[in-house]
């Protein structure tokens, strides 16, 4: 199993080889752009998609849409460069919420990214499917197979690291953009030569019968969703090489710039070649197909088209574990998503992410535009947040050329409500879940930290100088922190030994390995405290060696090792199951060790 394990994602990583984990600008553009780059394949036909009501001579209002979008993009592109520098450790959205509109705004926010992602991943991958079945029709029938197999070997690979991943997907982005740029080009150019019918588009400012201010503003909020992605970067300040905040900065400007020419070109072209949305064919897909015929630069352009798509997801991969580790911290959800996996990676995000995305494919059965206006929605409530609340901080703080950055956020705030409550309105039947899921999120989110408040009242120790004075065996002692599930573990200890009490702590690094020794030595200095530095983030397996150490030991004496482990004893079954995950692998571990006994010490708490 172990040897199947490291086949699929590597030898585990020591801690401080995180610094090699770090990305470079032309990395992060890939794995952290995709996102937004791949939007344009099905951001122009959102567009078309509402003007298509109309008739195919409306098409041209898609032209001043998309100079709209692209105001709505650098007002995103500025503000949230402006959140890079004023909260260079990451969180975006939901930090800039927190800190600035108060703690509901921030779990709205939070808890609409961490959707979002889920749908990040599903969109992406179903879209990328979609642009590989417009090429081979016959694969249709199994769209939503060959989605899920696409999601499992994107998080193998999100499980091998972020630098490794990064490497890999470097290469399809980059060819993306090549790609399309050659395609936008040559389409240009044969329009600009007039080699395409000028009676395939109805000219600019054409008079269209029915049209209204409405509609163009439902088709402007439905192209908007070009955008989802550009908060990505502000999220992933961390993963970036130093000085994190000027890489984050640069990489997003470029982002921006690729973004606007590939979402303008792809707007032009589908309005002079007058390409109309088909249910099993996309839009570029017939732009390519118009411009190069069924040959390799046809191909070409649809397998790099479905290669981002699908790769995309991994912004998904590479913001949600980052944001779930500041709502963690935060305790608003479990601490788990913490700790850092064997290659570095937080892993039990990147694997509840695909878990969840799995089940998200299977429910919509893999229908893109099924899932794109409730991705989009969820974009658009943080960014709307977001914005407003570093309006908040300008007024606030007032720092030097505060009216500059006041205007920019002011702009983007106004625009961002805009849309979102255009697909409230116009898109109701498909966004209305946003509005079922976030509330219950939101209380689960209070719930769980209650929980975390709850039982840390109830473990801490208020007088680290207070202590308890209450043969043969060897006791040992794990401790996690200064608690009064420890203090209760070491009176029951010193009852059965008071001369041969071990504690010992599993370090993940010096300085805390430091922090806690000194706690120790004011609190019970008449116990001998071992702590363990565990390189690879491990608390059983040197927990374990060490007592196999000191079992050896006794053996020869003639002593018997006795292990101390609390059991928490909780009402409700998920909190005894998050509390009790390390003393069932411990427990587990020693069941039929000849010369170990394990002692249970029961610690009763309200949940």
């Amino acid at each position: 199993m172990i040897s199947f394990k490291r086949l699929l994602i590597g030898r585990p990583l020591k801690s401080n080889e995180l610094g090699e984990q770090k990305i470079n600008k032309t990395k992060a553009l890939a794995i952290l752009s995709s996102d937004a780059l791949s939007s344009v394949a099905y951001g122009p036909e959102q567009i078309l998609l509402v003007l298509i009501t109309l008739g195919t001579a409306a098409y041209w209002y898609s032209v001043p849409i998309a100079a709209g979008v692209l105001v709505l993009l650098i007002a995103l592109i500025l503000s949230y460069r402006q959140i890079i520098f004023a909260y260079p450790h990451g969180g975006g959205a939901y930090v800039v919420s927190m800190k600035n509109l108060g703690v509901n705004s921030g779990l709205i926010a939070g808890g609409s990214l961490l959707v979002d992602y889920i749908l990040t991943v599903a969109v992406s991958v179903s879209a990328g499917t979609d642009a590989i079945t417009s090429a081979f029709p016959a694969l249709h029938s199994y769209n939503i197979l060959i989605s899920i197999v696409f999601v499992i070997f994107i998080t193998i690979l999100n499980l091998r690291g972020v630098t490794e991943s990064a490497s890999i997907l470097a290469y399809p982005v980059y060819l993306f953009v090549v790609a399309l740029f050659i395609m936008i080009g040559v389409g240009m150019f044969q329009v600009l030569t007039g080699k395409v019918p000028a009676e395939l588009h109805s000219p600019i400012g054409t008079p269209i019968q029915g049209v209204t201010l409405f509609l163009l503003l439902r088709a402007f909020a439905s192209g908007s969703s070009a955008l989802t992605g550009v908060e990505a970067i502000s999220n992933a300040i961390p993963n970036f090489k130093d000085p994190a905040p000027n890489n984050a900065a640069k990489t997003l400007i470029a982002m921006g710039i690729l973004l606007a020419i590939l979402f303008t070109g792809i707007v032009s072209l589908a309005y002079f070649y007058g390409t109309s949305p088909k249910e099993n064919v996309t839009v570029v897909s017939q732009i390519a197909e118009n411009i190069f015929g069924r040959n390799f630069m046809y191909y070409f352009i649809q397998g790099t088209t479905a290669l981002i798509l699908i790769l995309a997801a991994n912004t998904g991969y590479t913001a949600f574990p980052l944001l779930a580790v500041n709502l963690a911290k935060d305790k608003f959800i479990p601490r788990m998503f913490t700790v850092r996996g064997d290659r570095l990676g937080y892993s039990n995000g990147i694997i509840i992410l695909a878990l969840l995305s799995i089940i998200l494919i299977i429910a919509f059965q893999g229908k893109t535009e099924q899932l794109i206006p409730l991705y989009a929605v969820g974009v658009f409530i943080p960014f709307t947040l977001s914005q407003t609340g570093m309006i908040f901080k300008w007024l606030r703080e007032k720092p030097a050329g505060w009216t500059y950055k006041l205007i920019i956020n002011a702009i983007g705030a106004l625009i961002c409500f805009i849309v979102t409550i255009m697909f409230f309105i116009t898109k109701f039947l498909q966004v209305w879940p946003v509005l079922v899921f976030i509330p219950p999120i939101v209380y689960f989110f209070y719930k769980i930290k209650n929980h975390y408040d709850s039982v840390g009242e109830q473990l801490r120790i208020q007088n680290l100088e207070e202590r308890d004075d209450i043969s043969g065996n060897v006791i040992i002692v794990p401790v996690a922190g200064i608690t009064r599930v420890v203090k209760n573990s070491l009176n029951y200890a010193k009852s059965l030994n008071p001369d041969k009490v071990i504690a010992v702590y599993v370090a993940f690094n010096r300085e805390e390995e430091k922090q806690f020794e000194e706690k120790w030595n004011k609190w019970q200095s008449d116990i001998r405290l071992v702590t363990l530095h565990s390189q690879y983030r491990s608390i059983i397996q040197p927990l374990t060696k060490f007592i196999d150490t000191v079992e050896h030991k006794a053996s020869e004496s003639n002593y018997r090792v006795t292990v101390v482990i609390p059991q928490f004893i909780v009402k409700k079954g998920w909190h005894n199951i998050l509390h009790n995950q390390s003393s069932l692998l411990i427990k587990t571990y020693l069941l039929y060790r000849r010369n170990v006994v394990v002692a249970t010490v029961p610690y009763r708490f309200k949940a």
